[in-house]
């Protein structure tokens, strides 16, 4: 069993590490008065900031939920990690070598930093040796050709560690035994399986994208099939759940986008990697896109702690990019039912064309890009334009049944000054009184009030 790490140290770590600095990774901040910050909390759902941290004490503490304590801690409990292993991030980051308490058995050896400091190492290894690949491989002509069809040169691969997978499927496995890592790191790492004949690697002949976490460490990553005769049908492939990645809790992109989130109050939500880049490259320094997964709670939790989505604030912005199919219909009411738990005001992108980002920048240019994110529609509209379009509204039956479905959207728009404007709209959507449609709205509000009962544990708490 590890020693201890020496009290000296601890206290050595607690005192070089600079408190505001780790938040801000985390939580965009903002004054609290004289020596003091506030901004959303990151262990609970909020509308108003109650997170505090006082910066000369090294002290946090969160009045909505009671949480609090050091630099350590904050650590500890924002990215789930063991005091051991808090310490031994925050040393890395400070550059510190730690000593172990003898008298409690030391440090085993090969075992200089933890589990997941060595995962995080690996996946740094991994991400280099991929992007090396990309450069240097004749295999990887094809992956460098998909990427130049799309109008990215070797200068945005570059920027965003875009690499190739070896086809061979043990070339990452060998190169990671090479530099010290155990077949237990590689494969708990999600780096690699393990068959009857050893290791195999989890991704072979596909371009490779490194997936960060918000502090810029590679937690993960994505690949895309690029040769027809790939045994694996599935176009991406993500590193499944492992220690130190957790897909409904990472944005692609996040690293690179979030000192402009926070700037800007602004968040692009796209679908892709691809897009990602083509978003940043036409100057929307602010996308991201999940990972493998729909857009959920935590993306949103993550988000509105950047971009200071508070209720007392100037609303921030945020546009969901989807395609104009029905599969991005569908993913949009999806991120609808979901609106409630914005402060801010959510708006819907979709190219007339029905292009993503990416195909939109090679068709119109970057000027095309910027116009898909600066015309968007607000959410509410788009959800209720794509509800009504389901019926018939040639018909008086039609008519009716759009009408009853779509009152409970324009009912459950949080600004009640936009509601008689919806309402107006609606009716000539629809071709129909605007006394009809209020008075629909207002059977609409009162029967969610009726089946709102009691709050739920998840929802947000001011």
């Amino acid at each position: 069993m590890a020693g201890l790490i020496k009290t000296e140290d601890v206290a050595l770590v607690k005192e070089r590490s600079s408190l505001e600095d780790v938040v801000r990774e985390h939580v965009t901040l903002r004054s609290a008065g004289p020596g003091s910050l506030k901004g959303l909390c990151p262990f609970h759902d909020e509308k108003t900031p109650s997170f505090n941290i006082r910066p000369a004490v090294g002290a946090w503490h969160c009045f909505g939920c009671g949480e609090g304590g050091d630099v350590i801690s904050f650590v500890q409990k924002v990215e789930h990690l063991s005091f051991t292993e808090a310490v031994e991030r925050l040393a890395a980051k400070l550059g510190m070598e730690l000593t172990y308490d003898e008298s409690t058995g030391g440090r085993p050896r090969g075992e200089g930093i933890g589990r997941r400091a060595r995962l995080i190492e690996a996946h740094r290894v991994a991400a280099e040796f991929y992007a090396t690949a990309l450069v240097n491989l004749p295999d990887a002509r094809a992956g460098r050709d998909f990427l130049r069809e799309r109008g990215f040169d070797r200068r945005a691969a570059e920027q965003f560690g875009i690499g190739f997978a070896p086809r061979a499927g043990e070339e990452l496995s060998r190169h990671l035994r090479d530099k010290g890592f155990t077949d237990d790191e590689i494969t708990t790492g999600g780096l690699a399986g393990r068959g009857s004949r050893g290791l195999y690697d989890r991704f072979r002949g596909r371009l490779v994208w490194p997936i960060r976490d918000i502090t810029g460490d590679v937690v993960g990553f994505g690949a895309r099939r690029i040769f027809d005769d790939d045994r694996i049908e599935a176009k991406y492939l993500n590193t499944s759940e492992t220690p130190i990645y957790k897909k409904s809790q990472v944005l692609y992109g996040l690293d690179l986008s979030k000192k402009a989130i926070s700037r800007d109050r602004q968040a692009v939500v796209v679908e892709g990697y691809t897009d990602v880049m083509a978003c940043h490259l036409s100057g929307i320094e602010t996308a991201v896109a999940t990972c493998g997964t729909a857009f959920g709670v935590e993306h949103i939790k993550t988000l509105r702690r950047i971009m200071r989505d508070e209720a007392d604030q100037a609303p921030a912005r945020v546009v969901f990019t989807f395609d104009g199919d029905a599969a991005g219909q569908k993913a949009a009411m999806r991120a609808f039912g979901e609106d409630q738990r914005w402060a801010s005001q959510s708006y819907v992108a979709v190219a007339a064309s029905g292009q993503d980002p990416c195909e939109l920048r090679q068709s119109g240019g970057e000027p095309a890009v910027r116009a898909l994110i600066e015309d968007a529609v607000p959410m509410f509209e788009f959800a209720v334009r794509t509800t009504v379009g389901r019926f018939d509204l040639h018909s008086v039956e039609g008519r009716v049944q759009a009408l009853r479905a779509a009152a409970p959207i324009v009912a459950s728009i949080r600004d009640r000054s936009l509601r008689p404007e919806y309402t107006r709209t609606v009716a000539g959507w629809l071709g129909v009184e605007v006394e009809q449609v209020s008075a629909e709205v207002a059977r609409a509000g009162r029967t969610a009030g009726q089946h709102r009962g009691r709050p739920r544990q998840s929802e947000v708490r001011d």
